[in-house]
């Protein structure tokens, strides 16, 4: 294999994203996609067959936790670079996967294209990682003064409904008709959730209200 070629796999549940994430490993000249799986039974499989440098990770299978495949893999071949690609996660998710052997965290509200160049910092010896679990990972090393959900601006009833909503997968259109409102007026709450939790996107503001312990009340 020549220098700074990777051979990756992925392990990814939900198809279209399995398919963007394969076509832009597939369009890099420094890769080669030896190996995919969307569950966990066939992600054993794939961890078993080994033949890749980088394994590119979700956690939630419908079958299984990713974070044991993780394990195995690390377990099974400790030179490989292991990224976990998710949705959202509460901080115990996030250390477990470090614990197990991720040494990447990024989260799917990004463009999968970044994807590729999360791959090659991870082979160049980098740590690729989402600005909010960053930030997640240092709060867990900083001593807490008060509660966290303290440390942000309260969200009105309706905007933790906005936001519970949202963590379910529906999308505006569908929240607004269920809380019988205008999909206008779920924006603006959304605009007012992500001002308060000062994040900049869905999966980071309910990755932080889950994190607060806010999200569910």
């Amino acid at each position: 294999m020549r220098p700074g070629y990777s051979k990756v796999a992925v392990v990814e549940d939900d198809p279209p994203v399995l398919t963007d994430i394969c076509k832009a490993i597939e369009r890099a000249e420094d890769m080669e996609l030896v190996d995919s799986a969307t569950n966990f039974v066939s992600g054993k499989q794939l961890v078993a067959n080994g033949g890749f440098d980088v394994l590119v990770c979700d956690l939630g299978l419908p079958d299984g936790d990713g974070t044991n495949l993780i394990k195995m893999a690390s377990e099974r071949q400790n030179k490989i670079d292991i990224m976990v690609l998710t949705m959202f996660a509460d901080h115990q998710k996030v250390l477990n996967a470090i614990r197990a052997g991720a040494r990447g965290y990024l989260l799917k509200d990004q463009p999968l294209e970044n994807c590729v160049d999360a791959i090659r910092e991870i082979r160049a010896g980098g740590s690729p990682i989402s600005p909010i679990i960053a930030r997640l990972v240092l709060k867990q090393l900083q001593p807490q003064s008060r509660p966290e959900d303290q440390l942000a601006e309260a969200l009105s009833n309706r905007e933790l409904e906005t936001l519970n909503l949202l963590s379910r997968g529906f999308s505006y259109s569908e929240s607004a008709e269920i809380m019988n409102i205008s999909a206008h007026t779920v924006a603006t709450y959304v605009k007012h959730i992500y001002r308060k939790l000062e994040v900049n996107s869905r999966a980071e503001a309910v990755f932080e209200a889950s994190n607060r312990g806010i999200l569910g009340r």
